[in-house]
């Protein structure tokens, strides 16, 4: 694992319709952790304690329901706040396994009848999705991709049909769109691999290498999307999140390091990630962690001016039981990053053509752009000519040497190498003609927007229909936070969350 120095509580969330794996999967995980040495707490499903006293959900109005999803919720969080304090309080590392989450409850209820309760209650989603649990993981049910094994039998308070647990698995997955860590686990394999899936799946978001005895070899993969989308009606049910990055100071040679803040409707969660590289290997291991609002504000005067803040939407949805992020790049930004759509999800498939054919079929995908550096969010915040840049990352080589920009050269390993890709020809699918780069349908010049013939120099702050685009967006919330607090500048301490990619 990496940067163990501090105690992990890990909370996680096994969700699902019904007959998904959800109970074998608590046991496993636990079984598994507990012999790494973890302390393990398995949370109840709230649902299952009250129903199992006489509730059936027919005999109730939909007042009553509403009112006992309420109940339920509130009960949840309550069981949930007492097993997270055990967490704190325990020496060893700790994965708390919550059998359902608070999101679920929203499955079960119309969304006017949610929203009315959150506001009775004060709750927001992004509190209660993303904020207090680490991870989601969406157990597929069987009734969907494995009907001969959906069964009813064993379960005391279990009694749908194929086709109800079917829709209850889809309100199921639906209800946790959003999350920043949100993983399906589909019947794609059989039962035993479905289990190990999941707990590499769990390993692989916390950081702990399990090498090859779990035999997972999902891997995330990115797509050029052509603009403009179709209109929202054509999408799956989605959730879109304001995402804005900013890169923080450091040693680019040794590690990135970027700040995250992402919200709806003015709640916000904010994710410290630290980028490393290994000396040796060339691989990178990131170290994300959770900050509060007054920890993100102490360390976001440590921006590097190197880069633009990066503002996106992002609209996260689930289709064919796969997990999907498309990141729509907004105002201000570099000219570089003007009209890009970028689609990101994780997937085994090695066939390029097998895995093409399954993604969104309601998106126009350009191309693969997975590893690519020309689409690397560090790369396309930079505010200097990709080309005359020290700080462009341009991946590893094959020895696993990072390589890095400098006045048109990679230099790498101490040795200055001419960089391919920025000559006269077509680069990252872009004509490059006479020195000038046509991006998103935009003439450049070394990196500099042309407009109306002139070129506008980037890197220089200038203002983009009113707005500082120079990473000062958020300077009226610093100057508000200095007004009440005094301000400090070193960085908190932060408890640390591994993923190792």
């Amino acid at each position: 694992m990496a940067n163990q120095n501090q105690k992990i509580v890990y909370k996680l969330v096994l969700t699902g319709g019904p007959c998904g794996g959800k109970t074998t999967g608590q046991s496993r995980l636990c079984t598994f952790f507990e012999n790494l040495g973890w302390k393990v707490f398995r949370v109840p499903e709230t649902a299952t304690v009250l129903l199992s006293g006489g509730v059936k959900f027919a005999d109730l109005t939909p007042d009553e329901a509403t009112k006992f999803q309420e109940n339920l919720l509130k009960t949840m969080i309550q069981i949930e706040n007492t097993f997270f304090e055990l967490g704190r309080t325990c020496q060893r590392n700790c994965l708390i396994i919550c059998d359902r989450g608070a999101m679920d409850a929203s499955a079960f209820i119309s969304k006017e009848k949610w929203e009315t309760m959150l506001s009775a209650n004060n709750w927001n989603s992004v509190e209660l999705r993303d904020n207090r649990y680490n991870h989601i993981v969406h157990m597929v049910s069987a009734a969907n991709g494995a009907e001969d094994f959906y069964s009813t039998e064993d379960h005391a308070c279990r009694s749908e049909g194929v086709e109800l647990a079917r829709e209850l698995d889809y309100n199921a997955a639906a209800a946790w769109i959003g999350h920043p860590y949100f993983d399906v686990i589909d019947n794609s394999t059989d039962f035993d691999k479905k289990m190990n899936r999941l707990i590499a799946c769990v390993c692989q978001k916390i950081g702990i290498d399990t090498g090859d005895r779990l035999n997972v070899n999902s891997t995330k993969r990115k797509f050029l999307v052509k603009t403009p989308l179709l209109p929202d009606s054509e999408f799956p049910p989605f959730q879109d999140f304001d995402v804005v990055h900013n890169y923080l100071q450091s040693d680019v040679r040794k590690a990135q390091v970027r700040l995250r803040k992402r919200g709806q409707k003015g709640h916000w969660s904010y994710i410290h990630t630290l980028r490393k590289f290994h000396p040796t290997n060339g691989q990178s291991v990131e170290v994300r962690t959770q900050l509060n609002h007054r920890d993100y504000l102490n360390l976001l005067p440590q921006r590097d001016d190197a880069h633009f803040t990066i503002f996106k939407k992002r609209r996260c949805f689930i289709y064919n039981n796969q997990y999907y992020q498309l990141d729509i790049y907004r105002q201000p930004t570099h000219p570089r990053c003007r009209g890009l759509v970028l689609l990101e999800t994780y997937s085994a498939a090695y066939d390029q053509s097998v895995l093409l054919e399954s993604l969104p079929k309601f998106l126009t995908i350009e191309r693969e752009v997975t590893g690519d550096p020309a689409f690397s969010m560090y790369n396309l915040s930079l505010k200097e000519d990709w080309k005359t840049s020290k700080k462009y990352y341009a991946g590893s080589d094959r020895n696993g040497h990072n390589k890095w920009g400098m006045h048109g050269h990679e230099k790498m390993n101490g040795h200055a190498e001419k960089m391919n890709g920025h000559c006269d020809e077509k680069v990252n699918g872009y004509d490059k003609m006479n020195g000038h780069n046509k991006l998103n349908g935009h003439d450049q010049i070394h990196g500099h927007e042309k407009t109306n013939g002139h070129s506008k120099m980037n890197g220089h702050g200038g203002k983009s229909n009113g707005a500082l685009v120079n990473g000062h967006a958020h300077h009226d919330e610093i100057e508000e936070y200095n007004k009440s607090h005094k301000m400090d500048l070193g960085s908190p301490k932060i408890s640390k969350v591994a993923l190792k990619i």
